[in-house]
């Protein structure tokens, strides 16, 4: 299992975000992943790189046509291979 850390951020868009943020999440909520929205980013669960960018590329595009001009999306991805992991069991591994 993949999981990824998304942040898309218009730029010059004004201090307040939550319009562009909220269509973004829309888009994630669609996907039907897994995810969970944190005050600085959105965390998502996926089986594959291939589903991950498709998400990333979805919640993108709808910044935009919110109204974006200026898009900075960023991705942080943690790929393990060697055992299933999930958001709660990297939690769960933390708070033990």
């Amino acid at each position: 299992m993949i999981i990824a850390q998304i942040s898309i951020t218009p730029i010059g868009a004004g201090t307040s975000v939550g319009d562009y943020v909220r269509v973004a999440l829309d888009e994630i909520k669609r996907s039907g992943v897994k995810y969970e929205l944190n005050a600085m980013a959105t965390v998502i669960e996926v089986e594959s790189l291939d589903k991950l960018f498709e998400v990333v590329k979805r919640a993108h595009e709808a910044v935009i046509r919110k109204g974006g001009k200026r898009v900075i999306t960023e991705i942080k991805i943690d790929d393990r291979r060697d055992k299933d992991a999930s958001i709660e069991s990297k939690i769960k591994a933390v708070e033990k």
